[in-house]
Order: structure tokens, then sequence, then C-alpha cells
């Protein structure tokens, strides 16, 4: 009987089913376009066997899945909790300790504008940056906060930001130049910190 008979009859995935038949032990022959299972065997059996493992496979799937969301959520909880002033310090908490400066960064591609017959430029680069400058500036502050993590650090001061403007250009294949799109760069700058409420010190 052919395996993909077998998948089609119990609505398996045929090449997980083939893939599993060639590990299972049980007897078949491979032929150009096929595998043809011995019907001398138990072919309900062997559906049966088949389908506790894509069970099992399936429920091993989600059980990671479910795990990775929850790493995720409590990961995502310590990035938010994670304070951060341009100013170097945070009024009724005391810091504790410095473990140095980290940076975080983020960049996109904007196409370069186009040249009208007269010559007018079509202005939506600035519009494009303005755009995107929000998100690539906030995926700076989560990657700087997410070092601050990594040195178990609760807060980072004096953060600013720094800019990158590139204009890359190669040569085409006829020798010409070839105006690649621009690039705009943003770096999250600060100092990681451990701070603490004053009220958890105790008096001093």
């Amino acid at each position: 009987m052919k395996s993909i008979e077998i998948s089609r009859k119990h609505g398996f995935d045929p090449r997980s089913f083939d893939e599993w038949l060639k590990q299972s032990g049980y007897r078949f022959q491979s032929k150009l376009m096929s595998i043809e299972v011995d019907e001398s065997q138990n072919i309900d059996e062997i559906a049966a066997k088949f389908k506790a493992f894509s069970d099992a496979q399936k429920q091993q799937a989600a059980d990671r899945a479910a795990a990775q969301q929850q790493e995720d959520a409590a990961r995502n909880q310590k990035l938010a909790g994670i304070l951060i002033t341009s100013g170097y310090n945070f009024e009724g908490h005391t810091i504790t300790k410095y473990s140095g400066y980290i940076s975080g960064d983020d960049a996109i591609e904007v196409d370069r504008p186009t040249q009208g017959f007269f010559g007018g430029i079509n202005s939506s680069v600035g519009a494009s940056l303005m755009a995107s400058l929000v998100h690539i500036r906030r995926n700076a502050l989560t990657e700087m906060k997410e070092a601050a993590l990594a040195l178990g650090c609760n807060a980072v001061i004096g953060v600013d930001f720094d800019y990158l403007t590139l204009e890359p250009e190669t040569v085409n294949n006829q020798g010409g130049t070839l105006y690649l799109p621009y690039v705009f760069g943003v770096t999250a700058n600060g100092n990681a910190v451990v701070i603490e409420k004053n009220d958890r010190l105790g008096p001093s």
C-alpha cells in the first residue's frame, strides 16, 4: 500500500509520515515517486503509532511556544521596569552601583529622491525619515535597556542620542555611479546603574 494513500486516509502530512516511516523499523520499499508499505503488516497499527508520534511532536512544539511566550513576557516586563533619564539621578532613589557605558543602535534605509524633468526634487525622503525616526529610536532604546538588563542593572542615566547619515554609492555595470539608498542610523547612549528607593536603604 502506498504511503500517500495511508496519509490521505488518516489526514497525515505525507512528508512527515514518510520521514517517520523510514526511521520506524516497519517494512517498506522506496520506489521512484512513492513509498510502498508492506501490507503483511498491520497498517492501522502503523497509522496509530505515527499519530501518537505526531501528536507528541505537536504537544512539545506547543509547550516550547508557551514557554517562549512566558520567557518573552517576563523579559518585556523587566525591560519595561528599567528607568531611563537624560539626567544623572532619580528623585527618591539612590544609585548603589555604576556598571559603565552602554548603547543601543538601529538604522533604516530610505530611497533617494528623484529629480524631475525641470530639476524638481521629490521631498519624500524627509517624510519617510520622520515616519521611521520614532521606530528606530525606540528600537535603539530597547537594545540599550537589554544591555543594562544583561549587566544586572535597573536604570540608565545620562541618556542621549547620536544620529548618523550615510550616502552610499557604488559603480554600476556601465562604469557609472549607482546611488544606493540613504542610511539613517541612531545610537542611544547612557550609563547603566542600579538604583534603590531611599526608603529601602534605611537610616544612614
